[in-house]
Formats: structure tokens, C-alpha cells, sequence
């Protein structure tokens, strides 16, 4: 057998590009428990005044969240956002045709908004496409960002009050400031037959792009997203993205690709080389893009928000139960993955995927944050925790903020099922100039070996090795809980060795791994 090994080189002037911290964005939509029960439970033991939980904040601000994506999802389909604002006593009840729930409307646009605030979050508004169309999407842009003096602006502001300028009138879930939303989505997974006003390509381009010009009428400075294949099994992929963009591209400024991956058949060596039809994925949409680009003699480059993405198939039996036999509920339990250390590992190979391609991936979110396919997990009557997925998320927001550069990877290969050339070790690294800090991220794919990695880093003279972060164990299906975190991350001391500008670290076998240098 060929010996395993890994190498790359990591040089400053060879850049990928400067990552947009948006990358590391995450998702709520109104589905199963992840606003009710999730970030808003009054009477928990850590809900502040307006009922939001404490403990999930706190969660969400150790990982850094830049953006959350808002209100759905499949939910937006059929989403009506007035009913969802003014006094919450006089909001109704509606059917909610996604995941066959009743929807009570007590968190809206005025109280995710204030999460987003206290969560140090920036909110990433979708809007309609699949019910409504235009009008609603720009009087929802009115209600959120237009300062005052116009029918939805003065909404936002009085909620119904009879003397809407009068501040002393104004109910407590007023909100005299606009919202100030900059990114938008327009609509969600219109090319999926499942999706609440289902429509074909050309129709949906036509829509997005008048959606687009009107909203930019109102405000220019936004920033639109407009919606591409719901994944790569999609029959009409990747030709949907020519189609809608032969329409929008210059009304819009992304396009957005969502993908899940699980593990059904218990093959664990496939599961963790899915992570290369994610990079197919990406490069097949860039192409794509750049397809239309010419054909229009335009100089713009559409960029891509990956905003749904993640590890999901553990609770998919339980979810077809709960949607058939019992619906219509208040935030049932729906796609509460509970995730095991090889979803970690993924995750982390995930990640490291969307850095490589930072210079055309500006905005990502991981679906979802909390509850649903969540790395937060909360009992109703106890405690938040971290899911096992939950570290290699906090670890690249933390330290992959900078320039990721280009890793000139060589490694040893294997192949799987559905895969040839799958590289036992995948690594990227993001150079942090303004800190003086060079960060590795590197997951050894081999289930039996550890593997040396050997990076070159003569160009960052003087940098000393500060830690090297582990997260591993023996048990591929090990999970946490409330009770108990099995799976957590380790600082370890006697796996790297810097000398004249060669480092070598050893990468446990199965293992996520955080290599940090910095300047002496």
C-alpha cells in the first residue's frame, strides 16, 4: 500500500480572496421548533422581556453569526408578512401549506428583528414569490426600511394607532427606526415542484428580475438574490440558472445553491467525499454564471450565496409521520437531526469547501440555527447545547476571517462508491493580516491513519505556532446532548513541529482539525 501523506504550500501573494465574513451565515424559518421553542420561548428560565431565550443567544454569539436568513425556506411560499406585525393579540392564526403547521404569527418581522439585534446578527429578508409577487415584496421593503411618512413606513411605525405621528400613541412593538435590510431574497426553491407557486424557469426569471428593478426603485443599495436549482438532482439543473439569469442578471447581484447531504447507506468513506460533489456544484453554477455573462457583453460577475447547505436524513421518517398523520400543530418537532461526530466531520470538509471558493461564494448560510438541522439544540424546559456539528462551524467564523489563500494541495488519494480521486486529507488556510495570524484547516478523511501534513510557510517568517485544535473520537456515530457533550473539541501539544519554515502536523485518523500560527 502507498504511504498516506499531504502537502501544501501557503504563500500571501498567492490569494484565493478576502472572505466575506457572510460566508458563515446560518437560517431561521418559521418550521418546526425553530422560532417557537428555539430562539422564542417565554416563561423558559432565560427568556428576557420580549421572550427570547437567553441561553440560545448566547450560543449564537460565541459562533459570530454575520447574517440569518429570514423567514423561510418553503415557508415564505405562503408567507403573508402583515399578519405577522402590529398588536400580536390581533394577528391571526393561518394553515401553514409547507410543513402542514398553524402558524400564530407572535414572532414577525418587528421581533426577529430585534432578536437579529441582540443576537449582534444582520437579517436577511426572503420575500413571496410563490403567492404574491411584486407589490408585496415592495411594501415589505417600505415597512422595513423607508424612514417614515408613507403608508407601510408609518405601519411599521404605529401598528395601527389612529394618530400614527403621535409617539406617545405608539404601541410597545413599534419601531420608529427602519430596519435598514440589505439583503434579500427572492423567493425560495421556485424550481421544486414541492414549492408553494411553483413556477418554470421563465416565469420565474421574468418575476425576479421585475421584483428586482422595483425593489432597487425604492432603495438602490440592496443587494438581491435571486433563486437557482434547489440541488444538483434537479432535471432542469444547471440549465435553470442559464434561464433566470438570461432574465435578471442585471437586476440581480447573486444567485443561490442549496445543497444536504446524509449518510443512508452507513458508508462512511462516501459520506465524508461528498464534500467534492459540493465543489462540483459550485464550479458547475460559476460556469454557468459566466455563460450568461458573455452572452450578455456583460462586465458585472454574478456572485453566489450558498444559503442553505448542511448534513440532513437522520429525522426524515419521523418528519413524513408528523406532516401525514398529525398536522396542522404548533411548532411540531420537524427535522431534528440529531447529529453524530462523522456529520462534524463533514461539516468541517463543508466549510472548507466554501472557503476555497470565497472569491465567487460571498454569502452562506447553514440551514438551520437552531432545533431544525440545527448545531443548537434546546430542551422546552431545560437547557440549549451544542450539537456535534456546532464546532467546526464556531471554529471557521472565528478564525476564517482574512484572506483564504491558495493551499496547492497534494495528498493521497482513495475512491469510494460514488467517487474517484478523493483526497485522504482536505485542507484550506485564511491568512488574518490585520491579527498577524495564519489559521490551517485540514480534515484527514482516512478512517485508519493518521497522516502528516507538511506545509511550507516560509513565507510568513517569524510566525510561531500557537495551537492546534482536534476534534476526533473513536466512535464515528458518538452524539451529544443535553446532558452530555461526548463529542468536544481538544487542544493538543505534541502533534506539529515548525522549523525553517516547514511545518509538520499530524492529523489524527477521522479528525477535524484548527492549526493557528502567528507572529512572534
Amino acid at each position: 500500500m502507498d504511504k498516506k501523506f499531504a502537502r501544501i504550500t501557503l504563500d500571501k501573494d498567492f490569494p484565493i480572496s478576502r472572505v466575506d465574513k457572510r460566508i458563515y451565515g446560518s437560517f431561521v424559518e418559521h418550521l418546526g421548533r425553530a422560532v417557537y421553542g428555539g430562539v422564542y420561548q417565554p416563561g423558559h428560565p432565560s427568556a428576557d422581556e420580549e421572550g427570547f431565550r437567553q441561553d440560545v443567544l448566547d450560543l449564537v454569539k460565541e459562533i459570530g453569526v454575520p447574517i440569518v436568513r429570514y423567514p423561510g425556506g418553503n415557508f415564505v411560499s405562503n408567507f403573508y408578512w402583515e399578519d405577522s406585525v402590529g398588536p400580536v393579540a390581533d394577528r391571526p392564526r393561518r394553515l401553514e401549506l409547507a410543513w402542514r403547521s398553524t402558524e400564530p404569527n407572535l414572532v414577525g418581522v418587528n421581533e426577529f428583528s430585534s432578536w437579529c439585534k441582540k443576537a449582534g446578527t444582520d437579517l436577511m429578508m426572503a420575500v413571496n414569490l410563490g403567492t404574491r409577487g411584486i407589490d408585496a415584496a415592495c411594501n415589505l421593503l417600505e415597512y422595513c426600511n423607508h424612514p417614515s411618512g408613507t403608508k407601510y413606513s408609518d405601519l411599521r411605525v404605529s401598528h395601527g394607532i389612529k394618530d400614527p405621528h403621535n409617539i406617545n400613541l405608539r404601541r410597545k412593538n413599534g419601531a420608529k427606526e427602519p430596519f435598514g435590510v440589505k439583503l434579500w431574497c427572492l423567493g425560495n426553491e421556485m424550481d421544486g415542484p414541492w414549492q408553494t407557486g411553483h413556477k418554470t424557469a421563465r416565469e420565474y426569471g421574468r418575476l425576479a428580475d421585475e421584483t428586482a428593478k422595483a425593489m432597487k426603485q425604492i432603495d438602490p443599495s440592496l443587494e438581491l438574490v435571486a433563486c437557482g436549482s434547489s440541488n444538483t438532482g434537479m432535471a432542469t439543473y444547471p440549465q435553470w440558472e442559464a434561464t433566470v439569469l438570461e432574465e435578471a442578471y442585471d437586476s440581480v447581484d447573486f444567485i443561490s445553491l442549496h445543497t444536504y447531504y446524509g449518510n443512508r447507506f452507513n458508508d462512511t468513506r462516501n459520506f465524508l467525499a461528498q464534500s467534492d460533489d459540493m465543489d462540483h456544484f459550485i464550479r458547475t453554477v460559476i460556469s454557468t454564471c459566466d455563460f450568461v455573462k458573455a452572452k450578455k457583453r456583460s462586465k458585472k460577475d454574478i456572485m453566489l450565496s450558498f444559503d442553505e447547505w448542511n448534513v440532513w436524513f437522520h429525522a426524515n421518517e419521523a418528519d413524513d409521520d408528523t406532516m401525514q398523520n398529525r398536522p396542522w400543530s404548533v411548532a411540531p418537532h420537524l427535522l431534528e437531526d440529531h447529529y453524530d461526530f462523522e456529520d462534524a466531520l463533514l461539516v468541517g470538509l463543508m466549510l472548507i469547501t466554501l472557503l476555497k471558493h470565497s472569491d465567487r461564494v460571498r454569502m452562506a448560510c447553514l440551514a438551520q440555527l437552531v432545533n431544525v438541522i440545527a448545531p443548537i439544540m434546546t430542551e422546552e424546559n431545560g437547557p440549549a447545547w451544542k450539537q456535534t456539528i456546532y464546532y467546526p462551524y464556531l471554529h471557521a467564523s472565528k478564525y476564517g476571517r482574512g484572506i483564504a489563500l491558495n493551499p496547492s494541495l497534494r495528498s493521497s488519494k482513495h475512491d469510494t462508491m460514488d467517487f474517484t480521486d478523493v483526497t485522504d486529507v482536505d485542507s484550506v488556510a485564511v491568512w488574518n493580516d490585520e491579527k498577524e495570524e495564519l489559521t490551517i484547516f485540514a480534515v484527514n478523511r482516512d478512517l485508519d491513519e493518521d497522516i502528516v501534513l507538511e506545509a511550507d510557510v516560509k513565507s510568513f517568517a517569524g510566525y510561531r505556532l500557537l495551537e492546534h485544535i482536534v476534534l476526533e473520537h473513536d466512535d464515528m456515530k458518538a452524539v451529544n446532548s443535553a446532558g452530555r457533550q461526548t463529542v468536544l473539541p481538544k487542544t493538543v501539544t505534541d502533534r506539529d513541529e515548525l522549523k525553517d519554515g516547514l511545518l509538520q502536523s499530524r492529523l489524527g485518523k477521522a479528525s477535524w482539525n484548527v492549526i493557528r500560527l502567528g507572529k512572534n
